[in-house]
């Protein structure tokens, strides 16, 4: 199915393109009450082993919170493809990196000092392939 586009749509697009505005980065600053900014990043984990991945979210959590950065979004995917449910020999919820990583960076004592919380609600949502993690400002 095609449609038309509207005269307008087309001045719109015409216009976009023609501006010197810029699109947003998605690493950026999101301000709040034009007094605070919240620094975000995001760590995208699909396609790492459990171990690679424990090793990137401890480099990650350390980079971000030296650099001053207050919300950390963690893609880890749904789980729905994961090799390991396969195997029963291994644990349907702790094998996959969904519910594993907030696992090991909540039992990682010199990561839990630099966080405010762990978002669990969306690690236990199984609509939610991410979560977030916020960080303490660094003294």
């Amino acid at each position: 199915m095609t449609k038309k586009l509207s005269d307008k749509d087309k001045r719109d697009w015409l216009n976009f393109l023609n501006s010197s505005e810029k699109l947003h980065s998605k690493d950026k600053d999101i301000e709040i009450s034009n007094k605070t900014k919240i620094l975000e990043r995001t760590i995208d984990l699909h396609g790492f082993t459990l171990e690679e991945a424990n090793k990137e979210i401890s480099k990650f959590i350390e980079n971000c919170y030296l650099n001053k950065v207050k919300k950390i979004n963690v893609i880890t995917g749904k789980g729905m493809r994961s090799k390991n449910l396969n195997d029963p020999y291994q644990s349907s919820d702790l094998s996959i990196l969904k519910h594993s990583v907030p696992e090991f960076v909540k039992n990682n004592s010199e990561l839990m000092k630099k966080i405010i919380k762990i978002d669990f609600d969306s690690v236990e949502s199984p609509s939610k392939g991410s979560f977030d993690i916020f960080l303490k400002t660094t003294k």
